[in-house]
């Protein structure tokens, strides 16, 4: 009787569990589909505007721009994580900060905001300088003017010579993959492959590059970062979820198993019973 007891106890619990992880599917589903919108809309304008200051920045003495030096020399590096602030997304910040590991060693002195309380945990348990924290405020494109602030200032003072995004790249709901972006400085190295020289057309601006790209430059910074969150945010809803449906389809079919397993129980347990009535008859009969 226990054992039944203990069977039905495991199937009403583990049906408790699949009705929370399906509805918790559901709404992750649903925050998904304006967080891909938002991700997948905002590439091709990203893309143009990653082009063109690269290409701009080209056409000019990197001297013109502090955004444009290669920074100091002697400075430290900054590395900006874009995580999550909730967990039950599956494997997708470990997998985050599994590459950070590798990107960025301990060797070499780096600080780090945060955008996301997950990463401020990895940042603080592993022992690394946590510079600012802005995961209180969301959706993170919130604090993306405030950030941007603090890593220029901090660049063209010299306290950094390198900025990077760490984030994840929202390919579709079922794959998201860590990246790292150079935020700063901005060096050609990275430009985007463009048709020849003899292909492109010229182009007269006004006022002069140096002009464009002194409001440029902060508005390209502004764009990286809040495309990152776009695309972080996409990333958490898609791999939650997934995640919460492979754990409905877990508690389903365990609901299925404790099923079998009870009705093998009574079964028995009936056996045993009219087994013990027919003993019981025959004793009384002799």
């Amino acid at each position: 009787m226990a054992s039944i007891r203990l069977i039905r106890g495991r199937i009403k619990s583990a049906k408790n569990i699949s009705q929370i992880t399906k509805a918790m599917e559901m709404v992750a589903a649903s925050k998904m589909k304006k967080a891909q919108e938002n991700a997948l809309q905002g590439k091709p304008y990203a893309d143009k505007i990653y082009e063109a200051t690269r290409e701009l920045a080209g056409r000019t003495s990197r001297k013109a721009h502090p955004l444009l030096s290669s920074g100091n020399s002697i400075g430290k590096r900054l590395v900006i994580i874009v995580s999550t602030n909730k967990g039950l997304c599956g494997g997708l910040n470990t997998n985050l900060f599994r590459m950070l590991v590798d990107w960025f060693p301990q060797s070499v002195p780096t600080e780090y905001i945060t955008l996301g309380k997950k990463g401020t945990n990895f940042v603080v348990k592993t022992g690394r300088f946590l510079c600012a924290d802005f995961s209180e405020k969301y959706p993170f494109e919130i604090n993306v003017p405030a950030v941007i602030s603090l890593v220029v200032s901090g660049f063209t003072a010299g306290t950094y010579r390198e900025v990077y995004i760490a984030y994840n790249s929202f390919e579709n709901a079922l794959k998201q993959i860590p990246v790292k972006k150079v935020l700063l400085p901005i060096t050609m190295e990275e430009t985007l492959p463009t048709p020849s020289k003899s292909s492109q057309p010229e182009f007269v601006m006004e006022p002069d590059i140096d002009e464009i790209l002194e409001y440029l430059l902060p508005h390209y910074l502004e764009n990286q970062l809040r495309t990152a969150t776009h695309e972080g945010e996409a990333s958490e809803h898609s791999a939650r979820m997934i995640a919460m449906k492979n754990a409905t389809d877990a508690a389903v079919d365990l609901m299925e198993d404790l099923t079998l397993m009870f009705n093998k129980a009574r079964q028995e347990k009936i056996t045993y019973e009219i087994a013990d009535i027919v003993t019981a008859r025959l004793a009384v009969e002799e």
